[in-house]
């Protein structure tokens, strides 16, 4: 189902910040930058509260619908499941991200937050990243890497992997052992991606979430850059 969204194989989603110290300069910087990635050949678009707020993501998939509504989005409220879940089913966003599915609770707080994604996922068809000892996500299951993956599968459409912080590299090994254990399952690698490191990583992978890499500063405090953009994405069309 999640990979069935996208046209291309190997689909990249670009982040949107929300950058800006108002909400009208975070609605400006957001359709500036959106319509960037897509001249340059991004495949989707996760609008996320990163600087903004929950009331600015959906002013922003507002806009965006209303303004580019041929644009593939995604939705990532912040520790926020539900609200991710009916911002994506009320503007059409065919997909979300949630930054951990399974391994950052206590075995006895786990089972009523697997039951709420249940239930939302019972309601919908909307594709659910989900992340596995995700950056900055605690790990408090007590459960194997590969148990909480297990877990996890079931509970998403889709698993994402990343090392320890923005920015910083998804390590070769430990999308080699995602992948061992998911087997088939999509696989996205969800930090750290260069034009250097597109062959062996999305060559493991099914995808790639992209967010610091596309600006000026390579840094999440930077302003997306086209020129970074089409570097990244003309290695990724050699790929494909």
């Amino acid at each position: 189902m999640f990979l069935e969204i996208f046209p291309e194989k190997k689909p990249i989603l670009a982040m949107l910040h929300l950058k800006g110290e108002t909400r009208e300069q975070r609605l400006d910087t957001a359709l500036r930058e959106s319509d960037i990635y897509i001249e340059n050949g991004v495949d989707a678009l996760i609008v996320e509260d990163y600087y903004g707020d929950e009331k600015d993501v959906e002013a922003v998939l507002k806009l965006l619908r209303q303004k580019r509504p041929e644009y593939i989005l995604g939705v990532n409220v912040l520790d926020n499941f539900p609200l991710s879940y009916e911002f994506s089913v009320e503007y059409g966003a065919p997909f979300m991200q949630v930054d951990s599915v399974c391994g950052h609770l206590p075995v006895e707080e786990d089972k009523a937050y697997a039951d709420m994604i249940e239930w939302y996922r019972s309601k919908g068809n909307v594709a659910v990243i989900g992340g596995v000892r995700f950056k900055y996500q605690k790990y408090l299951s007590g459960r194997s890497l590969e148990e909480d993956l297990n877990l996890g599968m079931l509970r998403c459409d889709a698993i994402a992997v990343t090392g320890d912080g923005t920015g910083q590299e998804t390590e070769d090994d430990k999308i080699k052992e995602f992948r061992r254990i998911c087997k088939d399952f999509p696989l996205v690698v969800g930090a750290g991606m260069t034009k250097e490191t597109v062959p062996s990583k999305l060559g493991i992978c099914d995808a790639a979430i992209v967010g610091s890499y596309f600006k000026d500063t390579r840094k999440d405090t930077g302003d997306v850059f086209g020129p970074h953009v089409k570097e990244f994405m003309d290695e990724v069309k050699k790929l494909r």
